[in-house]
């Protein structure tokens, strides 16, 4: 498979929130379904693409994949810390798993903060159910931070968020 990692396009927002949003509603991630209030922000990629660089991973023209890469001191960073860059909405489409889109996707985000002054490190939360997105962070030498775990919605309590954490 001959995957290239790039910027995406403003025409491709609505394609790859489309994307996003279905892996996540597929794989059981929002317990409201498709009234979780997590889905809009999931969908809505130019937002994110306005204050990160949202990279999605491409065969010929067909899209497989995407992410946001948040450097260092981002306005859509979760858990990153002075010096630490952020991955999110990392997804892949069902068809194109286990074809390395996801791993080409998450060592573009860490070529990126490399490159970036002062980033000494890359975090990222993921829930507990993303079996697959663990082993691959491990695989690249990402180790929990359970001191880091956190939950995004106070009012239920099994929605603890689990943290990785990558030093440069």
């Amino acid at each position: 498979m001959d995957i290239r990692i790039r910027e995406a396009n403003p025409t491709e927002h609505t394609a790859l929130g489309d994307l996003t949003a279905r892996a996540y509603l597929d794989d059981g991630l929002l317990d409201f379904g498709e009234s979780d209030p997590y889905l809009p922000v999931l969908k809505d990629v130019a937002a994110r693409a306005a204050a990160a660089e949202v990279l999605v991973a491409m065969e010929g023209d067909r899209l497989l994949g995407g992410v946001t890469f948040v450097p260092a001191g981002g306005p859509v960073a979760d858990i990153a810390r002075p010096g630490e860059a952020e991955i999110r909405a990392l997804a892949v489409a069902h068809e194109a798993r286990g074809r390395g889109a996801g791993e080409a996707l998450v060592r573009a985000c860490l070529d990126r903060a490399r490159a970036t002054e002062g980033c000494t490190a890359v975090v990222l939360s993921s829930q507990r159910a993303m079996h697959t997105a663990h082993r691959l962070y491990e695989r690249l030498g990402f180790v929990r931070t359970p001191e880091r775990d956190w939950n995004p919605v106070p009012q239920l309590d099994d929605i603890t968020l689990l943290t990785y954490r990558l030093t440069l």
